[in-house]
């Protein structure tokens, strides 16, 4: 009786552990975030600070570091860079280079979002939303006049479509025909405060170089 007892406990006990796999897993496709909408992923972040620890001992082993902001709500895995160049170890976090309209709009949804934390956020909390036409402003200032609007907006939803797909935008569920999006706070994490400081001279190099990139040869 007193076995059968205690091997109970210790299987509920075993049962109410997190598990480390769980957290690996995701942590190696992509970011955890602090207050998704499901239950899962809640409990998904209560266990990384529950392990943190653990996963940072586990993945410097593959030459890894986490990176957890739990004032932001986010964790991601980066590479050692110098461990890697002095090991020779191959790289387990791809790096996408990046065009430079994305890297352009990635720039302008930065410094939108260093305004949104000094004005104080808005009605929704901490989290800055934009409609698909304020982002089309934000990026048309900067791209050359085109006759062409429909190509246009084709360029700019394109850019969009790639932000979101590396994780820096979220679309959100609209019931009208306007497309709106969530900024992620991760944005922070890949563009920092000295990134952020060079703002007005790097945008001066995008717009040279887009208008390089996408003016049209002139015909005498």
């Amino acid at each position: 009786m007193y076995d059968s007892v205690m091997n109970d406990q210790q299987s509920e006990t075993t049962a109410a552990s997190p598990d480390l796999s769980s957290l690996l897993i995701p942590l190696l496709k992509g970011v955890i975030y602090r207050g998704e909408a499901s239950k899962s992923n809640a409990d998904q972040w209560n266990d990384l600070l529950a392990l943190q620890a653990r996963v940072r001992d586990y993945v410097a082993v593959l030459g890894l570091e986490l990176v957890l902001d739990e004032a932001e709500g986010y964790a991601f895995l980066r590479s050692h860079e110098r461990d890697e160049v002095s090991a020779g170890m191959p790289r387990l976090i791809v790096r996408r280079p990046l065009t430079f309209p994305v890297s352009l709009l990635l720039a302008l949804l930065r410094k939108k979002l260093a305004e949104f934390d000094a004005g104080g956020g808005q009605e929704g909390g901490d989290r800055l939303m934009l409609a698909r036409d304020e982002i089309v402003e934000l990026l048309r200032v900067f791209l050359p006049e085109s006759s062409n609007e429909a190509q246009l907006m084709d360029r700019v939803d394109a850019y969009i479509n790639k932000v979101v797909e590396l994780g820096f935008l979220r679309r959100l569920k609209t019931s009208g025909q306007t497309a709106s999006f969530e900024v992620r706070r991760i944005l922070k994490a890949y563009v920092d405060a000295q990134w952020l400081a060079e703002f007005d001279a790097r945008l001066a190099a995008y717009r040279e170089q887009l208008a390089g990139e996408t003016s049209e040869p002139s015909h005498d």
